[in-house]
């Protein structure tokens, strides 16, 4: 797939149960919004939250694959279906080989501006910075500076209070992880709470959206 539909946001889904994950994937459908849902390899039903949440799901949410370490995980994450890899390091060959075979949308992770740079020669359609909060919003607008706006995701430590500075700094995607959810509505199965958790990060980058076109 081109990144061109790849949705801003991205949610992370770590440490959650297979019933868990569906459930909050069936929340996020029924609110028909464009989002990314990457489930974590080190979840012990990785595979299968793929491979199900497609079926139920994959019409109305981007399902991926994150900590993506190795080639076998990424064999397994896109024959469940998987449409994007993400990681918390570089790619290796095969697997860039593999997702691009594929239509698999690659997101590596990187660091300093040599790295970064090496990851989209090697073929990554999207570089993830992580852990983005260790640099700040002031890294991602210096980088703009000999390099331009380029396909960048912001992982790590991203939260409500900060995405917005993220975004006017230049960050074109975001991925949030613990700090989207309270642990006790999702055991709870609270749908609403959810919902509107979701909805505010929304709405916080839609607002540092129109303020920057403001600007312009």
């Amino acid at each position: 797939m081109s990144i061109t539909n790849f949705p801003e946001l991205t949610i992370i889904l770590r440490g959650y149960s297979f019933e868990e994950a569906m459930f909050v994937m069936e929340e996020l459908a029924a609110m028909n919004t464009s989002v990314g849902i990457e489930v974590t390899t080190n979840n012990d039903d990785f595979a299968r939250i793929i491979t199900e949440g497609n079926k139920k799901f994959g019409q109305q949410l981007l399902i991926g694959a994150g900590t993506v370490l190795t080639f076998s995980q990424a064999d397994q994450a896109i024959a469940g279906g998987a449409k994007f890899l993400l990681g918390p390091k570089k790619f290796s060959t095969p697997i860039f080989s593999l997702a691009k075979e594929r239509g698999v949308v690659t997101v590596p992770s990187a660091f300093t501006p040599s790295e970064i740079q090496v990851m989209f020669d090697e073929g990554a359609d999207i570089v993830k910075v992580f852990p983005a909060v260790t640099v700040g919003p002031t890294y991602f607008k210096q980088l703009a500076g000999p390099f331009g706006i380029r396909p960048l995701m912001a992982v790590g430590g991203v939260t409500i209070d900060n995405i917005a500075a993220f975004k006017k700094a230049g960050v074109v995607y975001f991925g949030v992880g613990s700090s989207m959810f309270q642990k006790a509505d999702i055991q709870n199965r609270n749908g609403q709470a959810i919902r509107k958790s979701i909805q505010s990060y929304l709405d916080k980058l839609a607002e540092a959206g129109s303020e920057e076109d403001e600007s312009h």
